[in-house]
């Protein structure tokens, strides 16, 4: 395994500085490099290197969410909090709600299965757009009025909201016991005891590092080993208690940044750095778990697909900021930064695949097909919008 480890960080590095020359995303040139020495590609990597991608892929989901939570400020939430509350959910649900039923006439897939599907394409990326919006959050780019915050906070937790409901999918393939209408009580129930969940260990990590004096490295070593622990939590409850683990994931950053505010600046460049590996990890392997084919197979109906849904899903953004106080400018840069899908199309995508879900091929291609498009588009149009677009200090 160290030897595929070492291949996987170098041809990331390699390829993402290619890509970045070019002035496309990096992130790119990392999912072209998996699918080079992927088992598609020249077959470079060992066998146990592949088993342990989907745990590779959920720490560097961690560190994002936790990178996010760490940039929420109460005060911002407080004047934006309405905004991203429709941020969080329209979008999504417009969007995955638009590709299960279009999946259901085009592929032909179960209403099950195409929800899959829908959910691993409806979701926002943390990976792409938390980092730019820190950025402006630092610069005070859109800040006056709190732009960068409801694009952060928005983003995050639609990301949670289409891994939640794509894991309430897949209770419904594994269990004949669970109905529709349960799986959406499931949802709720997760959202409200996740946050309940991540309040109460966000609170406990304040109260020990006050206590304590301890090394920045340190505590976000703690913080990681916690937050990977609180995922393996969720597993164990499934069945009797539903709680979104992403979700207090990000609770524990804020609560953080809350009450401790200085502490939590420094934690959050650490894990800026920390980043750096957990992203070449992330987006190199699901290249490597992508079999070109069944892109190509997918060909103008998945592009075609994908587009319906990002339609969508502007139509959603729109609908969303109706209220918030954005002029047309501003709404049109939301809706940019609401384009790039990464993060949860990499952590999930080849989930249906490895259960032997029925169109787990159609479903990993379409979701890395996603991030091929919009991923780029998104990138890019956020970085030159913001220029035009945004008020600048």
């Amino acid at each position: 395994m160290a030897y595929s480890l070492a291949l996987i960080i170098i041809a990331g590095l390699v390829f993402s500085w290619i890509f970045e020359k070019l002035k496309l995303p990096g992130l790119l040139g990392m999912i072209l490099a998996g699918i080079l020495i992927g088992p598609w590609g020249f077959n470079l990597l060992t066998e146990d290197t592949l088993l342990v991608a989907d745990d590779f892929r959920k720490i560097a989901l961690i560190i994002i969410l936790l990178r996010a939570g760490l940039g929420l400020k109460k005060e911002t939430l407080t004047k934006v909090g309405p905004a991203i509350l429709r941020m969080s959910i329209i979008p999504c649900l417009l969007e995955g709600a638009a590709v299960t039923y279009i999946a259901t006439l085009v592929f032909g897939m179960g209403w099950i299965e195409a929800g899959m599907l829908g959910f691993t394409i409806a979701a926002v990326s943390p990976a792409v757009v938390v980092p730019a919006m820190l950025d402006f959050s630092k610069k005070g780019i859109g800040s006056d009025k709190g732009i960068p915050i409801i694009i952060l906070a928005g983003s995050s937790v639609d990301a949670i909201l289409a891994i939640t409901i794509f894991g309430g999918f897949i209770s419904l393939y594994t269990s004949e016991k669970i109905n529709i209408a349960s799986g959406a009580a499931n949802v709720l129930i997760s959202v409200i005891t996740g946050i309940l969940f991540g309040v109460l260990i966000g609170f406990l990590f304040v109260w020990y590092f006050r206590r304590y004096h301890i090394r920045d490295t340190k505590k976000v070593l703690i913080i990681i080993g916690a937050t990977i622990l609180m995922t393996a939590i969720e597993e164990l409850l499934k069945g009797h208690l539903a709680v979104s683990s992403l979700l207090a994931i990000m609770s524990v950053g804020f609560i953080l940044l809350e009450k401790l505010p200085r502490a939590s600046e420094r934690l959050a460049v650490k894990l800026g750095k920390i980043w750096i590996l957990a992203e070449i990890l992330l987006f190199v392997l699901v290249g490597a778990k992508v079999d070109i084919s069944v892109i190509f197979s997918a060909g103008a109906t998945g592009l075609a697909v994908i587009l319906v849904g990002l339609l969508m899903r502007s139509a959603g953004v729109i609908l969303s900021l109706i209220k918030s106080g954005l002029n047309t400018k501003e709404k049109a840069f939301c809706v940019i930064s609401y384009i790039p899908k990464a993060t949860v199309q990499a952590a999930v995508g080849a989930v249906p695949l490895a259960m032997g879900v029925k169109g787990g091929e159609l479903i990993l291609a379409l979701a890395v097909l996603s991030i091929i498009i919009t991923a780029p588009i998104g990138q890019i149009g956020i970085r030159l919008s913001a220029k035009k677009l945004l008020h600048h200090p």
